[in-house]
């Protein structure tokens, strides 16, 4: 399949009839044929059959079923480096050689390649003759052994997965997912570009004006700049899986905005870094987390200066410590599903020791932030030298004089005194990436973020074997993880919607930014204000995006809810950690605040203003047209909303007793707009108290 004196046959097309011509010649599948080393191979005799005659009978009613796709070529060909290493044991990339797409593996002389859909060998393991084991579709069971079920059979099963993958259903994106299915509709998805940043916003906006408005200092406005983000943004699934990363990748605003200026900028900037990033490689990730200037600030690396024997000054220990416990591999040490590994005295072994955390501090001294823009004084009182706003946004840079000559041994691994900064950083760095216990370290949360708190340990192995391959020997790949976090048979499976333990609740920034993806939220003077932040503890929605109280964000992915059913079985519910009497209290009081009328706004058309202004008033707004359209038809009306909102996941009797309070509010065809659109609300409010909502499963 190459064109060089290697190849002892040359390639003849090879399609439909004149296949099963070949294959009926070269013995069908019987002793000497070259298939029967796929499907027999005594190296590998649990590995599944390629030929479809050897399929089982629960195989071949996958085969027969409607939502089952057939394999891409790179879906096969990757699957075959995997399944037979012994055959094709390196990645390779793809030629092709006119219609057929084809890897070559110099190691063992082998190739794989498809031709019209048919799967084509060739080499020593079919005798230097070409020869075809099947058509891509005899291969889909293996192929997509862990996601057997690839297209929704519900309008209800649709909106379940847009619920996990991005913020909101709506009813034509439940017509697209059912109409292309699972996996081709998350591609389209993760192929759009990423969308106006959040800096680009607060530009847009004015935020950086240095005048004596204060524009600059007008702490908050990161706040409207990432709602807009949450309820506007066109590229929904990777804000989705960014808002999940900054929940485990913490920076705060609350650690940074009385220690850093132009704080606004700076955590604008960590977001954006965070969507930058979110579908690349976790490698490349890790070091511009490390280099981030508000993360230089939140833990401390910024500043961090060599040990001084002098003074007893020693490291920082901050962000070597997090970056292992929180950001990597973890306390304790892990097996490839997430389960810990036990000592002999039947206890977690750790994963790292204090000697550990002081060594791997020295990599990250003589880092600073940029000043290189300047400085400039502040024009109005108390007129205070601050820096120039590239400061908050750029990575932070390397004054060597302040970096640590000592050795550095963490982890098994030494680097060697007087090594330099930079390749200090990236053998760090890399021993963390490639490090065992990352994988399923973060498999596992990841899983929390979008599907259930409790995951399996098959699920968490599954997503950290896609984490340390995403199919073609590339290592750390995210947007292969997050396929396989979305795409995984416990995630779209009908098994775990009958599981109790299966689901999570649902955080309170998640439901808000829900809420206004599904009723079109809008900005009648375009100025965002959302006001979403600590006001009023009755009235309180208690988180806010990347605003944690601390590095361990607002929960631990570890917390077992005390004195529940959960705790007897030490089932993990992370978001639990932030519910109490008060904060159930304080969603529905809050969500009455907002659902009836919007968002009331101080001076709505003016970038900065302190005071009641006289166009105070709701400017940011929802849509609730369709909903208006079904206030006669209470049952119509409800039906919509526990399908846009719980999947369909509410019970008869919920949605009886909704109904039974709907028609409690005597609304008529002929009754007018403000009580139609009070009625909807209502419904709104009913709906997104339930348990059923809260729940997400």
């Amino acid at each position: 399949m190459q064109d060089s004196d290697t190849a002892d046959v040359t390639l003849t097309r090879v399609t439909g009839l004149a296949a099963a011509a070949l294959l009926s010649a070269c013995g069908g599948g019987q002793a000497g044929n070259p298939a029967q080393a796929f499907s027999n191979s005594a190296s590998a005799p649990s590995r599944p059959d390629l030929l479809p005659g050897a399929a089982s009978e629960g195989t071949a009613r996958l085969l027969a079923a409607s939502d089952y796709r057939i394999p891409t070529t790179d879906e096969l060909l990757a699957f075959a480096e995997r399944q037979y290493a012994q055959f094709f044991p390196t990645a390779e990339t793809n030629q092709v050689w006119q219609d057929v797409v084809y890897r070559f593996y110099p190691s063992t002389g082998n190739y794989v390649g498809v031709q019209e859909g048919m799967v084509l060998v060739l080499g020593p393991l079919s005798g230097n003759t070409l020869t075809t084991v099947g058509h891509l579709r005899d291969f889909a069971t293996a192929v997509f052994a862990a996601t057997p079920t690839l297209a929704p059979q519900t309008d209800e099963d649709a909106a379940r997965f847009l619920l996990q993958a991005q913020f909101s259903a709506s009813p034509a994106e439940i017509a697209q997912v059912r109409a292309q299915g699972y996996e081709p509709w998350l591609d389209a998805q993760l192929a759009l570009p990423n969308s106006q940043s959040g800096c680009d916003w607060l530009f847009a906006k004015g935020y950086d004006k240095i005048d004596a408005n204060e524009l600059f200092f007008a702490q908050g406005t990161n706040i409207h700049m990432i709602w807009h983000q949450l309820f506007q943004s066109p590229d929904a699934v990777r804000r989705r899986w960014a808002l999940a990363l900054s929940d485990i990748f913490v920076v705060s605003w609350r650690g940074i905005r009385d220690v850093m200026n132009w704080d606004n900028f700076a955590i604008a900037e960590y977001w954006d870094l965070l969507c930058r990033h979110s579908l690349g490689n976790y490698r490349d990730m890790l070091e511009a987390l490390t280099l981030n200037p508000a993360m230089g600030a939140f833990l401390s690396t910024r500043g961090n200066a060599r040990e001084d024997p002098a003074t007893g000054r020693l490291p920082d220990e901050n962000y070597a410590r997090e970056l292992m416990q929180l950001f990597t591999i973890g306390l304790v040490q892990l097996n490839p599903d997430g389960t810990p590994r036990l000592g002999a005295d039947g206890r977690p072994v750790e994963s790292y020791t204090a000697n550990d955390v002081s060594n791997l501090a020295r990599v990250f001294t003589g880092y600073n932030h940029d000043y290189s823009a300047g400085w400039f004084n502040n024009p109005a009182p108390p007129h205070q030298r601050v820096a120039h706003l590239p400061a908050s946004r750029l990575p932070m840079v390397l004054d060597e004089s302040r970096h640590s000559k000592l050795p550095k041994s963490f982890l098994g691994v030494t680097i060697p005194a007087d090594t330099a900064a930079a390749p200090s950083l990236a053998m760090a760095l890399d021993t963390l990436f490639r490090h065992p216990n990352t994988g399923p370290f973060l498999a596992r949360q990841f899983i929390q973020r979008l599907v259930t708190s409790n995951p399996s340990p098959a699920y968490v192995a599954r997503v950290a074997s896609a984490f340390a391959d995403n199919g073609r020997g590339v290592r750390g790949d995210l947007r292969a993880v997050l396929k396989a976090v979305l795409l995984d048979s416990e995630a779209r499976g009908t098994a775990s919607l009958a599981a109790l333990g299966f689901g999570k609740l649902r955080e309170p920034m998640v439901r808000l930014a829900q809420w206004g993806r599904t009723f079109k939220l809008r900005s009648l003077k375009g100025s965002w204000k959302t006001g979403f932040g600590p006001w009023n503890p009755s009235r309180d929605l208690g988180q806010y995006p990347l605003d944690p109280p601390s590095v361990f964000g607002f929960f631990r992915p570890g917390y077992v809810p005390p004195g529940t059913p959960m705790a007897q079985t030490g089932a993990t519910a992370p978001e639990f950690q932030i519910v109490n009497e008060t904060t159930v209290a304080t969603w529905a009081n809050h969500l009455i605040d907002i659902v009836y009328n919007g968002l009331w706004v101080s001076a709505p058309e003016v970038a900065f203003h302190r005071g009641p202004s006289p166009t105070d008033g709701f400017d940011i707004v929802p849509d609730y047209s369709a909903e208006i359209a079904l206030v006669t038809d209470p049952v119509a009306l409800v039906n919509r909303l526990n399908l846009l909102l719980c999947a369909g996941q509410m019970a008869p009797g919920t949605v009886d007793l909704i109904v039974a309070a709907l028609r409690a509010d005597g609304i008529r065809a002929d009754s007018d707009a403000d009580f139609k659109r009070i009625h909807v609300a209502r419904a709104i409010v009913f709906v997104m108290c339930c348990p059923e909502y809260l729940v997400q499963r």
